[in-house]
């Protein structure tokens, strides 16, 4: 079983914490938590019960720019004074003698992580509706971010997103796949085909979806939002499409992906775009071309993931990896979607 001295080295981290001035009580203790696939997320506890997060790339060889921290760091402190809630950042490290990959510590955020069916099941249908209607406005808030105001104008290129996207996780596939998939390449060329014209740049999460939000445990509205490493500038649809693929229904033909968005309550896809078109008074008649290329996406992403628990065991989140299959269902559904859109 790996343990999370087998992940980082507990006592350097342990003590470039304290030097954090964070008023550190007693022992720390590190905990990996999280369903996340990507970067590495542990719990840190000291003696008087305070908690933080803890963050770094997974191991192994990674892809190039994927699984940033630094890039994160980044963002989270650009947004601490914004309306996007976040956690706040406190510090991060690249010393060699701390840490062989770069690490980020931030606040725990009290509230509910929805990362399992379980936590789904104890919320009422009420309580489910709340979340999904706060996760469609919150989208609205990252969009609304000044870019000036924040310095991420220089985060990243302003060529056209849908091209880049396309580029960089066509690259992906290649550089992860565990096999061949030809509807991969044939999506590809379809999305490359369809682009939309892009007629604003704004601050795009990457990977806006409910396992990456922590809930009131009360109200259910997002108190913060978390796992920024895919952030990036762009057109904000593509958020809005990504969130749509993360998005589940109880009468899609194979359910992708974590399924609590299926049980009574949760707003359907339609009804998140609603809430977002009335929140931003955005145009979103492109959203189902941002839905495609973020199914596209995701399965490439979810190859991923299981190249790196093939590569190196260790990295397999605390709940397991993806099966295979759900990258063929991922792409299946791409596929269909773009179908009954009629390319």
């Amino acid at each position: 079983m790996t343990t999370s001295t087998d992940l980082i080295d507990t006592r350097a981290v342990g003590g470039w914490i304290a030097g954090l001035d964070l008023d550190v009580q007693g022992e720390l203790t590190f905990r990996r938590i999280g369903a996340g696939q990507s970067n590495l997320t542990f719990l840190v506890e000291d003696g008087s019960g305070r908690r933080w997060i803890l963050r770094r790339p997974p191991l192994g060889k990674l892809l190039a720019s994927a699984h940033d921290v630094e890039r994160e760091h980044r963002i989270l402190s650009a947004l601490q004074d914004t309306d996007v809630p976040t956690p706040v950042i406190h510090g991060l490290t690249t010393d060699p003698a701390v840490t062989d990959a770069p690490i980020m510590l931030m606040d725990f955020v009290p509230g509910h992580v929805i990362d399992s069916m379980a936590s789904v099941e104890e919320l009422d249908p009420e309580h489910r509706g709340r979340i999904g209607t706060s996760l469609a406005r919150t989208l609205g808030r990252i969009h609304a971010v000044d870019l000036d105001e924040t310095g991420l104008t220089t985060l990243a290129s302003h060529k056209p997103y849908a091209q880049r996207q396309l580029r960089r996780w066509h690259r992906q596939w290649g550089e992860s796949r565990t096999r061949d998939l030809p509807l991969v390449d044939d999506l590809a060329r379809r999305l490359a085909d369809r682009v939309p014209e892009q007629t604003e740049l704004r601050l795009v999460h990457g990977d806006f979806h409910l396992m990456n939000v922590i809930t009131h445990a009360e109200h259910g509205d997002v108190v913060a939002v978390i796992d920024w490493e895919l952030s990036t500038l762009g057109d904000p649809l593509a958020d809005l499409g990504g969130l749509l693929a993360y998005w589940p229904q109880a009468d899609d033909e194979h359910v992708t992906g974590f399924a609590g968005p299926t049980l009574p309550g949760f707003p359907d896809r339609e009804s998140l775009v609603a809430t977002y078109a009335e929140t931003t008074g955005r145009d979103v008649s492109a959203v189902d071309y941002w839905h495609v290329l973020g199914l596209w996406k995701i399965a490439i992403i979810c190859e991923g993931v299981l190249r790196r628990a093939l590569d190196e065991p260790r990295n397999t989140a605390v709940t397991g990896t993806a099966d295979a299959s759900i990258v063929e269902h991922l792409l299946q559904r791409a596929d269909r979607e773009a179908r009954e859109g009629g390319w």
